[in-house]
């Protein structure tokens, strides 16, 4: 006998490809550079509302996600019906082909950007429409524009762009919105938003303000080290969050992921301090990448990306004989995340050597 199958599209699902843990070499403290972490704890307070809200584990989480809407939307300045959280802006991504297209419908895209975003077109049967990144790494949204057709029904956006680093400015992205019918839902990734120290950034808040077809992506992993816990969170027009709430999955933040997104917020001035440390020593990496002769795309994120083509998993071996652990990209290129001053002072040493 064999068992009933899925939909067809279900079978074809690319596999996410997760950053792997370093593995242990001899004398050496190995380092995991493959999932864009943020390497420092969690801040103070944090922790110590996470372990208060673990001894209710007993009890389902709050299904409202009351007090992180009510500290998200005083944060932001935006009500709280114009919000939507879930497991990981990732799980956002998922609910908003699911609730926009009907199979066969085209969700467009850059690629090489993040790989949930072909997963969670193909889960939902619409069709990817990728639109290859330029030489630089940077979105071609003029390109992209022009794949949109009758059947487009949402357009992503990932500024900073996972893997390559570059970010929008907001002057790309007001010509970009003025270029898509209204009709289409543009979704700005916005997952290191906090990282982006750029002349003309986006403000996305802003820009949400103007265009009721924009949805802005945000998450607690990465700026706020929050990676564990999985939350992540939208903000829309009131009627696109409500939506995304309708089709999200019942009780799906814990509750101590809440309590712990919840406490971090109240940490602005540490929060600030530690991003902009890790700007610091992103800038220092990417400096020095330069010098020993690397092409470096303009890394406006917590990562850098090597672009290595056909030398790609090569260079993801040097880097694993050194204790590093990147992500690699096969064909493509690797993408290291920015972590402790030692990793990437070794990081920058494999590439020097590399040749």
């Amino acid at each position: 006998m064999s068992s009933p199958p899925p939909r067809p599209t279900v079978l074809g699902i690319p596999a996410y490809v997760a950053g792997r843990p370093p593995a242990p070499r001899p004398g050496l403290t190995a380092y995991k550079l493959s999932s864009n972490e943020n390497p420092y704890p969690p801040l103070p307070g944090v922790l110590e509302a996470a372990t208060a809200a673990a001894a209710r584990m007993n009890r389902y989480p709050d299904m409202g996600n009351t007090e992180l809407y009510a500290a998200l939307a005083a944060r932001l300045g935006v009500p709280e019906r114009a919000l939507a959280v879930a497991t990981g802006s990732v799980a956002l991504i998922y609910q908003l082909v699911q609730a926009w297209c009907e199979p066969g419908d085209e969700v467009v895209y850059a690629w090489r950007s993040f790989e949930a975003f072909p997963i969670a077109a193909a889960a939902a049967a619409a069709t990817s429409v990728r639109v290859p990144v330029t030489a630089d790494g940077r979105h071609d949204l003029a390109a992209m524009a022009a794949a949109v057709t009758d059947r487009t029904r949402v357009v992503i956006v990932c500024s900073p762009n996972n893997p390559t680093g570059p970010a929008l400015t907001q002057t790309e992205l007001d010509a970009f919105l003025a270029a898509l019918p209204e009709r289409v839902l543009v979704v700005l990734d916005e997952a290191y938003v906090e990282f982006v120290r750029m002349a003309d950034p986006v403000d996305g808040l802003a820009t949400l303000a103007r265009h009721d077809n924009l949805v802005l992506l945000r998450t607690f992993s990465k700026a706020h080290g929050l990676a564990g816990l999985r939350v992540g969170y939208a903000v829309a027009a009131p009627p696109v969050a409500t939506a995304l709430r309708a089709v999200s999955l019942p009780f799906g933040v814990s509750i101590v992921a809440q309590q712990a997104a919840t406490e971090s917020l109240n940490h602005g001035p540490a929060l600030l301090a530690r991003v902009d440390a890790l700007v610091d020593e992103r800038e220092r990496v990417v400096a020095a990448l330069r010098d020993v002769g690397w092409a470096v795309p303009e890394a406006q994120g917590n990562f850098v990306w090597f672009d290595l083509g056909e030398r790609t998993d090569e260079f993801a071996a040097a880097a694993e004989v050194a204790g590093l652990t990147v992500r690699a990209f096969t064909g493509e290129g690797c993408r290291a995340s920015v972590a402790e001053p030692e990793a990437n002072d070794r990081l920058v040493r494999v590439a020097a050597a590399f040749g």
